[in-house]
């Protein structure tokens, strides 16, 4: 009897085991359904690679991201002092992020460009609602279509009315250039014959910070094998700009260019600008400029935009409207043979490179100066890939001056020995000036390269253009006209005391600004509704 019982305990034991067994896995079943579910419900309308927040809000909420992966749900947290950019989708620091309160990218709505049956008649393509509206109405900066779709699939490949590939039996000089691929040498000279064209650029306020620096490398010894100075074109933005050492730069030969009236440091602001914003930042410039320089040649035709953000189709109808020559902000990936500079007619030959740049798509009567990368590698026969940069200083590798001098030469030969695209070192002054090895490098590497060479010509980018339009080889570029203007300049500069004007606008509050000129004071500061300064809006 006792071991029945026993029997029978055991059993309902081993029931009830194997009950409590089934109970467990039905739960793990039932979360482990309901985790898929939650996951599943999470990861629907997310792009591949998106990230995004669980729960919004300041702290550690905006460092704290996850994204779908096939493998599941995958979580970072960004370090200390950054949030995450749930639209750059990158960590940034905390004040640059303003987009904590929300968990998700911004949906936007696609239009129907292809579908299997048409749904709009011809000249006409669907919203993404169905709605049909003119096919010119997509993609020039302003929502037509009541769900705003006609602007959300803008790019190089996308847009209904992009410029077309390149065709050179159309796209003739002077007025056009192009190539399949960017790195077709003009007037199909063999590269043997193309002189060696070297473009330093400056960018930013002239003004005493930097002043002695430009005198220090173009000393009027440094001369071109044709006999002239070299020359170099400065970027200029108006703040705390020097504008009677604008004037004696620009007498002496250096071409100025417009580098925008307030740099405003919100970068989205030159990627989101209106046409007319664009206007008033760097048509106003070129005023301000043309005025306080005395820069009375029309020779101010160059823009670069600040931070190096393009401006979409909004900034290159601007130019064409204000009669831009040339712009130098797109940047081209690091290539070899490099890129020549094009013309916007046609589409670009290179992909819009860079962190949500917004390139043209648009053909465009504008030339791009473009800004091929640097390759930043020691050893650019055995070192792994690293990305190029574009500005010298972003450059971030170079720490002593041999590193740069032998930077310098490797990116010369990259140039030299394969198209002779044009070479171009842009800096920011600050950089030189607070790194005297680096600026002993430089002036080494310029003076070595002007003695054992008769075909490198350091020229402005107004210059290039001029070659591209009509390309001489280098047995005739000695007396190409247009390499000759302002060859050498003497003589005393406009004034040499300039006035000194301590002014005040109502556009920039609770500022004294200093305002040097060789003409005479404004009654206000210059800025972006007053570039004249004189007080009417």
């Amino acid at each position: 009897m006792v071991k029945l019982l026993a029997l029978i305990g055991i059993l309902a034991l081993t029931v009830a085991a194997a009950t409590a067994e089934v109970r467990i896995k039905r739960q793990a079943e039932e979360t482990t359904k309901k985790e898929e579910s939650f996951e599943k419900e999470l990861c629907k309308d997310k792009d591949a690679g998106e990230w995004f927040r669980l729960v919004a809000g300041e702290g550690d909420n905006c460092r704290d991201v996850i994204q779908c992966t096939s493998s599941g749900l995958q979580a970072i947290r960004c370090p200390a002092g950054l949030y995450f950019d749930i639209e750059k989708q990158t960590c940034d620091w905390k004040d640059a992020v303003k987009n904590c309160k929300f968990k998700n990218k911004e949906r936007k709505v696609k239009p129907l460009l292809i579908t299997d049956e048409p749904l709009c008649q011809d000249g006409f393509l669907a919203c993404g609602d169905g709605n049909c509206i003119e096919r010119g109405l997509f993609c020039n900066g302003e929502k037509d279509c009541t769900d705003g779709s006609d602007e959300n699939s803008c790019d190089i490949e996308n847009d209904p009315n992009r410029a077309p590939p390149c065709d050179e039996s159309v796209c003739q000089l002077p007025d056009c250039f192009c190539s399949e691929d960017g790195t077709t040498i003009p007037g199909n000279l063999p590269a043997k014959d193309v002189p060696m064209m070297i473009t330093i650029t400056f960018d930013d306020a002239i003004n005493n910070n930097n002043i002695d620096l430009y005198k220090e490398i173009f000393n009027g010894k440094r001369k071109n094998p044709n006999g002239c100075d070299i020359k170099a074109t400065y970027f200029v933005s108006h703040k705390y700009t020097n504008y009677s050492a604008v004037q004696e730069t620009h007498r002496k030969g250096h071409e100025i260019a417009v580098h925008s009236i307030t740099h405003n440091d919100e970068e989205r602001f030159w990627s989101n600008a209106t046409v007319d914003d664009w206007a008033k930042e760097m048509a106003g410039m070129r005023i301000i400029i043309e005025k306080y320089a005395n820069i009375t040649d029309n020779s101010v035709v160059g823009v670069r935009a600040p931070y190096l953000r393009v401006g979409g189709n909004n900034q290159f109808t601007m130019m064409e409207e204000q009669a831009f020559l040339y712009d130098s902000t797109i940047t081209a990936p690091l290539s070899n043979p490099p890129l020549w500079p094009y013309t916007m007619y046609f589409r670009m030959p290179h992909r819009c490179h860079g962190n949500l740049q917004s390139c043209p798509t648009r053909s465009h009567a504008v030339w791009e100066m473009v800004m091929n990368e640097l390759d930043r590698r020691e050893d650019p026969t055995n070192d792994e890939y690293l990305p190029g940069c574009a500005m010298v200083d972003s450059c971030s590798n170079i720490l002593t001056g041999d590193q740069f001098y032998n930077f310098l030469n490797h990116n010369f030969d990259r140039h030299y020995d394969q198209n002779r695209a044009p070479l171009g070192l842009y800096f920011h002054a600050a950089w030189l000036k607070n790194n005297p090895e680096f600026l002993d490098a430089f002036l080494y590497w310029i003076d070595e390269v002007l003695s054992n060479h008769n075909d490198v010509y350091f020229v402005t980018m107004t210059q290039v253009i001029q070659w591209i339009q009509n390309p001489k080889p280098t047995n005739d570029i000695k007396n190409f006209d247009p390499w000759r203007e302002k060859c050498v300049v003497d003589g005393p500069p406009a004034c040499w005391v300039p006035h000194s004007c301590k002014l005040t606008s109502k556009e920039v509050p609770g500022e004294t600004i200093n305002l040097q000129t060789c003409v005479r004071c404004p009654n206000n500061y210059p800025w972006v509704n007053d570039p004249t300064g004189d007080g009417f809006f």
